[in-house]
């Protein structure tokens, strides 16, 4: 059962918003891969505005998903694709349905 979440609001630089979401779709591979993480979306919410949203059975496994090769990347690319820092909440899953 999942109860720790994380909302990530990422804003595209003008101009990068095709390239923030081929990074985002690519990433799904590096989401699959974690064990610990059973939900993973990216999601596109405007023409610049993209959120990252997941979920988590605990808080170590949302720490190691915060230090993992998604996080990596994001912040290897971020200059580049970014127009401000990531806005990364942690949440509290209240109700969650998964299939």
């Amino acid at each position: 059962m999942v109860k720790f979440g994380l909302v990530v609001r990422l804003v595209a630089k003008p101009g990068k918003e095709t390239e923030l979401a081929t990074f985002l779709s690519g990433a799904e591979p590096l989401a699959r891969a974690e064990a610990f993480t059973p939900l993973w979306f990216a999601l596109r919410a405007g023409s610049n505005v993209f959120y990252i949203v997941d979920a988590f059975a605990t808080e170590a496994d949302r720490g190691k998903h915060l230090t993992g090769e998604i996080a990596k990347a994001l912040m290897a690319n971020a200059e580049l694709l970014l127009a401000e820092p990531p806005k990364i909440e942690n949440v509290d899953v209240l109700a969650a349905k998964t299939s």
